[in-house]
């Protein structure tokens, strides 16, 4: 995917790390709404870690939701993810 470390990708994109508990959430919530995402992991993309912390202000905080309009959700709880795709 040519715009995976971009603010606008094609798709939903959540930067995770397997074991983080805010990031299996928000797994287990796209996945029990049947939400088209693709999830990349920063501890294996170098990549990924890099654009996670310039999103960020220089901190590695998972997960990162990058939506294509633009918007981004930093940690977000299982409310703000429901109200985001309720608006939608």
């Amino acid at each position: 995917m040519d715009d995976l470390y971009t603010n606008t990708p094609s798709v939903i994109v959540a930067y995770t790390t397997p074991f983080c508990p805010d990031c299996i959430r928000a797994r287990q919530f796209f996945q029990k709404n049947g939400i088209q995402y693709l999830e990349v992991n920063i501890y294996s993309d170098v990549r990924a870690a890099s654009f996670v912390a310039g999103v960020n202000h220089g901190c590695r905080s998972v997960p990162t939701i990058v939506f294509p309009n633009g918007e981004v959700l930093v940690e977000p709880s299982l409310d703000e993810l429901a109200r985001k795709f309720a608006a939608a």
